[in-house]
């Protein structure tokens, strides 16, 4: 009885529960929220002060009562307690703190995720107050958010890159024929970029201002018009802020190593795809979603390494998300896609 009163007044969530960003989708609402995956919270107690947007603007500016931290490293959970935490602050947002109400939710998770992994997110949903949880990998979450024929019998190439992991998956028949998750990501770029001012210019630099020099100069390949960009920083030498002007052709260099390694991984899955599923892919291209598909020039740059199209999906993003949200609406219909 209890069950079946909260259902009613339920609204099912689904949830893209990702390294650097969470969004979340209310059924019958739409996309309620976007907001980073951080938690600020007292050294000394432990307890929460700041989520989301609030607990990035805490990011390196921390005093010494107050740390800030991402609960989910590599698209998985690395702090169990503060994941619950935040996945509780997301569902109440959504459900506008009314206390009773016990949603059905709808997660997704890297591909290449363990039955441990599995686990801690079911359990740290259901200990926020899901009532019901399901499990989609994030490549076949996107490729349903993309509107994909994921059920048919034709193939179909989904490169989700996300904050802490890329997911690389062939989809055809509601299952993933062939599936690859690389821990590189939107991290690993915002790193590289650290480590490059560092070696190159003597000028320490924050991940949050390296974010934003990959967001606003960064590419993967040649521009038609390179660009410049004033970054702010603490001089190594001299020990004293300075601010210098970096060349997009700069970031480029730094980001080398990560967009290698995301190459690699398609060529990877490209040799082991059957020859049926193959001829498919080359005539309806390669499909880029997440946050990484704005990385201007990677969509040509993968055309130049695999000879294949590459299509970045429209407001990529959010695919994920619009992938639990179409989840939500037929579960019966989307349940063998699930784990």
């Amino acid at each position: 009885m209890a069950f079946s009163f909260s259902g009613i007044f339920s609204n099912d969530i689904g949830i893209d529960l990702g390294t650097a960003n969470t969004l979340v989708y209310v059924k019958g609402r739409g996309i309620v929220e976007n907001a980073p995956s951080i938690v600020a919270l007292d050294k000394m107690t432990r307890k929460p002060l700041a989520f989301g947007a609030a607990a990035k603007e805490m990011m390196g500016r921390e005093n010494p009562h107050i740390e800030t931290i991402r609960p989910l490293r590599d698209g998985v959970i690395a702090d169990f307690e503060m994941t619950e935490e935040l996945l509780r602050f997301f569902i109440k947002r959504a459900q506008h703190n009314r206390p009773f109400v016990r949603p059905r939710i709808v997660i997704g998770v890297p591909s290449g995720v363990t039955e441990v992994e599995k686990r801690a997110v079911r359990e740290s949903a259901e200990r926020a107050g899901a009532r019901e949880v399901y499990l989609i990998a994030e490549p076949m979450a996107a490729a349903i958010g993309i509107d994909l024929p994921v059920g048919e019998a034709v193939g179909s190439m989904v490169i989700d890159i996300g904050g802490g992991t890329t997911e690389i998956a062939v989809i055809a028949l509601s299952g993933i024929v062939t599936g690859k998750s690389l821990k590189v990501g939107g991290d690993e770029m915002d790193e590289a970029i650290v480590q490059f001012m560092k070696r190159k210019y003597s000028l320490l630099v924050g991940t949050r201002t390296a974010e934003q020099v990959k967001c606003t100069i960064g590419s993967a390949g040649p521009l038609d018009e390179e660009m410049q960009f004033p970054v702010k920083g603490l001089d190594l030498v001299a020990s004293i802020p300075k601010t210098i002007i970096v060349d997009s052709s700069d970031i480029r260099e730094a980001l080398i190593d990560p967009i290698k390694s995301i190459i690699g991984g398609v060529r990877q899955s490209l040799e082991q795809t059957p020859p049926e599923l193959a001829a498919d892919i080359l005539d309806r291209g390669i499909i880029l979603s997440g946050g990484g598909a704005l990385l201007r020039g990677l969509d040509r740059r993968l055309m130049e390494e695999t000879s294949l199209p590459v299509i970045a999906a429209e407001d990529p993003l959010t695919c994920v998300v619009r992938g639990t949200g179409k989840v939500l609406e037929n579960i019966p219909f989307f349940q063998k896609m699930m784990f």
